[in-house]
């Protein structure tokens, strides 16, 4: 999709596209070259959070589906046991970063101006914003849209995908590539279900299975009737279990830098 709709083009990775003189190069060759320059910004991104051993989050949906009040309601339940940070992802205004702003966390506002997505790029800015060295989560809360965010690495650990009960159960089919890339699903606005009778949760999950993973699903509520345990739960369990495989990979890579050195010529390192 995006390397036809021409979306791939961000505030953050603009100056790319052209030469010293301002000219552009052919279009595959630009796509080409800003894929390339995106999946290493995105690798320098998660260096950034691994090196603070921070887990990154992308909130992926479409707009309106909840993730602010998510992230809000998660903000005020995991006060005292998790320290986050939030990156939010909008056309314009400031307005999400500061209704987090006022849960007292760090947030940093990334407007896109065009731009359906955020990339790489846009996130690593945001990141020099943020006391990664004071944190365990940073949340990135994607722009509003089911299609382009999923094709953009943002130097996250995990994808998680709402799907508001407001929604249709069948968008697991339609927008089949976001579906995908998530390492969890979120049903969200779930307290609205008993007055909803067009949402069918097991036609949902049906949907979610039909692509081929066996992507996990649950059901959260974060505002008339809250209800965000189990989301905690996975939270939790998911940093733990990240900086456990982040311990046991400490020794090897220091074994393998170790190694490095020892095969480098006599008089130093080089540049």
């Amino acid at each position: 999709m995006c390397d036809t709709c021409g979306c791939n083009l961000t505030p953050g990775n603009n100056h790319l596209t052209r030469d010293e003189h301002g000219r552009s190069g052919p279009v595959i060759e630009v796509l080409q070259d800003l894929l390339a320059a995106n999946n290493a910004a995105a690798a320098h991104n998660r260096a950034h959070f691994d090196r603070h051993d921070v887990l990154a989050v992308n909130l992926m949906s479409s707009p309106g589906s909840g993730k602010t009040a998510l992230l809000e309601a998660s903000i005020g339940a995991l006060a005292g046991r998790l320290r986050i940070g939030v990156i939010e992802g909008d056309l314009e205004t400031e307005n999400d970063a500061a209704r987090i702003r006022a849960c007292g966390v760090p947030a940093v506002q990334i407007t896109t101006g065009t731009a359906c997505h955020l990339d790489a790029h846009l996130v690593h800015h945001a990141l020099h914003q943020l006391p990664l060295a004071g944190l365990d989560v940073v949340f990135i809360e994607n722009v509003g849209n089911l299609v382009c965010p999923a094709s953009f690495d943002l130097g996250q650990h995990r994808n998680v995908t709402l799907l508001s009960v407001t929604e249709g159960d069948d968008k697991p089919s339609k927008y089949p590539v976001m579906f995908r890339a998530a390492d969890l699903v979120v049903l969200s606005k779930a307290d609205l279900l008993p007055v909803l009778d067009d949402f069918d949760p097991q036609r949902a999950a049906t949907a979610l299975r039909a692509l081929g993973r066996q992507t996990p699903m649950i059901r959260v509520a974060a505002r008339r009737r809250p209800d965000i345990k189990e989301w905690l739960g996975w939270l939790e369990e998911t940093l733990r279990s990240h900086r456990a495989r982040r311990s046991a990979l400490r020794p090897q890579s220091a074994a393998l830098h170790g190694r490095a050195l020892l095969q480098l010529p006599v008089g130093g390192i080089g540049v």
